[in-house]
């Protein structure tokens, strides 16, 4: 395994099972591959060691953001475990991928990948031999992409992670029983929803969110940066305006806008739900760290080999995507202590 995460650590172009026994001086891939298929250890383990690592690091409860996003990985065949025909954010398309749901940890202190979880399609579960072929145990039953994230948001809670909001995009926005759940558990979030998403106004009424949205003054708009992005503040026009009558004591509920300087008509919609008193700059700080989780994925694709695997099987794409993320929370841990002016310990 210490080898194993060296490789992905290393400069090599790939890290697959061939690269990686390479860089440790191995004959072949057999010793990699028995790593991710068949010795025995805790991958769900080594997770949370993974998660204790970056909280550890980074962690803010003030500034603290809980990121859910997925990112797909282009594979041949049909024998991979969950592979489909399914859209594919990387390649922007249907392709034929497995995709993964993640949870990325951010706050003042930086923003790293935490905890993950294959999605493997409906169809996959109608037969029950190519599921056991692929590794899939019996036990292993159909989720939807929000069902996953929301199990891993409840891991995060359960091991006390220091975070403040919860945020992802409208594939995950969108869905009631989501946004109803977090509520239920007074977890604060900023969910993006489409356009057509309707909402409960201040006077009882249902209307979508781009008509709520459309009949504000222009004076309602604030010009704020969301984070720094690739080419300097992300600068957008931004309002929120209040819904749902009816919420618990002390908390609010908000429609977010987001509107493009360059182009009026770009607009995108947030539910928020939050401390009464969240400022429209908070609300707008936890938007804007929803694109953290794709720098994580950026990250740990160029520099810890999150998609170079070549495994077919269920347990193996979680060994190797949870090492991937064990490598790219040691870079973390690197630059943070490299930041404080700390000694490094040793790595081995």
């Amino acid at each position: 395994m210490v080898a194993y995460l060296r490789g992905l650590l290393s400069e090599a172009e790939r890290k697959n099972g061939w690269t990686l026994a390479e860089a440790a001086g191995e004959g072949g891939p057999q010793g990699m591959q028995r790593l991710l298929n068949f010795y025995a250890w805790d991958v769900d383990g080594v997770r949370d060691d993974v998660r204790a690592v970056v909280a550890e690091a980074l962690g803010d409860p003030q500034t603290g953001v809980l990121i859910v996003d997925e990112t797909g990985f282009v594979k041949k065949g049909t024998k991979s475990a969950g592979v489909a025909r399914q859209y594919s954010g990387t390649a922007g398309r249907i392709e034929n991928s497995q995709v993964g749901v993640f949870a990325a940890y951010a706050s003042a202190r930086g923003r790293g990948l935490i905890d993950r979880e294959l999605y493997i399609p409906k169809e996959w579960f109608a037969d029950r031999q190519r599921c056991r072929d692929a590794g899939i145990a019996d036990d292993v039953e159909f989720a939807t992409k929000p069902q996953l994230a929301q199990k891993m948001i409840a891991r995060a809670v359960a091991a006390k992670l220091p975070f403040r909001w919860v945020t992802a995009d409208e594939a995950y926005g969108q869905v009631g029983r989501l946004r109803s759940w977090l509520e239920e558990h007074d977890l604060a979030h900023v969910l993006a929803v489409p356009k057509s998403q309707m909402v409960i106004c201040m006077d009882l009424g249902q209307r979508r969110a781009h008509a709520v949205i459309a009949d504000l003054a222009e004076t309602g708009w604030h010009r704020l940066s969301c984070g720094n992005g690739a080419h300097g503040q992300r600068l957008y026009d931004w309002t929120a305006v209040e819904i749902r009558p009816w919420r618990e004591p002390g908390r609010g509920h908000w429609l977010l806008g987001r509107r493009s300087i360059t182009d009026p008509h770009d607009i995108a919609y947030y539910i928020c739900c939050g401390p009464a008193d969240t400022e429209l700059t908070e609300l707008v700080g936890v938007a804007g760290a929803r694109w953290a989780v794709e720098e994580c994925f950026q990250a740990a694709k160029n520099e810890t080999g999150l998609d170079h695997y070549q495994v077919r099987r269920y347990q193996a794409w979680y060994r190797h995507i949870t090492l991937s993320m064990a490598a790219a929370a040691f870079l973390i841990i690197t630059r943070d202590t490299t930041k404080k002016g700390a000694p490094m310990t040793n790595p081995n």
